[in-house]
């Protein structure tokens, strides 16, 4: 991209920016305005309700969330892309789901953390407007800050907000991740995408918890993501059986969604599975030190929820394992753990494995 002499007309002005963020490797690229009123009722209504759970960051920044002209002074459009996660190295999600001796991770945290793939190419496209236009006001986000991504993405034409409140994309399915570029720029909008879920309810039937209580609503408190991810303390002890062998988040509303179908694989290589993560046994993990943990998850999204959440999901998956020697002595072993949320986890799965529980 050259410098010129006038500013391109806004038309031609998005029509640049599209081109420049496909070049970059964005999987897909569209343009939005901020109105975001409906969707500020449901949030307010969402957090009303409790369903954030202990996501209070949720609620820290007010209407900042939804209305990124609070949050971005001076924002009027909102350049959304899209990158595809899905790798194609993968062993089968559901063989791992299938087999209770292995851990199964979600697969979008398979590889790189997505922020570290993603921030740089927002940065270097508003580098390239800069390049053509000169300064211009910007922030860029991938899940970093108080944004409403989906709204946002779906008023930029990315696709609809499915049941499982997922965004879902037509001809692209939902295996991706969204990041957004609020700017000053008076840009054009995409048209807006609209549902297209239908009569379809296969996420809420498929859901291990029941976290999707109803089309479009979910209760976080119950979903696995949640609990495996975003809950530092104690999971419930009810919902502990129905993880099942889920260690970092779930895929499960995703892979019954028949729009997945058209889901495409990622074309950065990043996303690939590191050691071994796409199909290991329980067994193996709950071995890791702290050490271990450290240094085989640098640059990966597991890292950031710490040693003793990570082997608490760990423990809760080897108590819904078939019983064995080997998770009894793994488990055994937890006894001494220095963090007291795992010795409670590691007790509870001790005493399922033991046959009293």
């Amino acid at each position: 991209m050259t410098t010129g002499t006038a500013r391109p007309a806004p038309a031609e002005l998005a029509a640049i920016i599209k081109a420049d963020a496909l070049d970059l490797g964005f999987s897909a690229v569209g343009i939005g305005g901020i109105e975001l009123a409906d969707d500020e009722t449901r949030l307010s209504r969402w957090l009303a309700e409790g369903r954030h759970g202990e996501m209070h960051y949720m609620a820290r920044h007010g209407q900042k969330r939804s209305r990124p002209d609070l949050l971005v002074p001076g924002t009027v459009s909102v350049v959304s892309v899209r990158l595809n996660y899905w790798p194609a190295g993968a062993r089968p999600a559901a063989e791992v789901l299938a087999d209770p001796a292995l851990a199964y991770v979600s697969r979008y945290a398979l590889g790189r953390d997505y922020h570290k793939a993603m921030r740089p190419r927002l940065a270097q496209l508003a580098r390239r407007v800069e390049a053509l236009i000169g300064p211009f006001g910007y922030r860029a986000y991938v899940d970093t800050g108080p944004v409403l991504e989906k709204p946002l993405a779906r008023n930029a034409g990315l696709g609809w907000i499915g049941k499982h409140t997922n965004l879902i994309d037509e001809r692209a399915g939902s295996l991706f991740f969204l990041g957004e570029l609020y700017t000053d720029l008076p840009l054009p909008a995409d048209p807006a995408s609209t549902d297209h879920c239908g009569s379809c309810s296969a996420c809420l039937s498929a859901c291990p918890t029941g976290a999707i209580t109803a089309p479009y609503r979910l209760d976080a408190r119950l979903c696995i993501s949640y609990l495996t991810i975003e809950l530092e303390g104690t999971i419930p002890e009810a919902l502990r059986p129905l993880i099942g062998n889920r260690i970092y988040g779930c895929d499960d509303c995703q892979l019954v969604c028949p729009w997945n179908k058209f889901a495409r694989l990622a074309r950065e290589s990043g996303f690939e599975p590191r050691h071994g993560l796409d199909s290991s046994e329980l067994t193996t993990l709950i071995g890791w030190t702290e050490a271990e943990f450290d240094e085989r998850l640098a640059g990966s999204a597991i890292r950031r929820i710490g040693f003793a959440r990570w082997q608490r999901n760990i423990a809760v998956a080897l108590g819904n394992a078939p019983h064995s020697p080997e998770i009894v002595a793994a488990l055994a072993a937890l006894a001494d753990s220095q963090s007291a949320l795992v010795r409670e986890h590691a007790a509870w799965a001790l005493a399922r494995q033991q046959g009293s529980a």
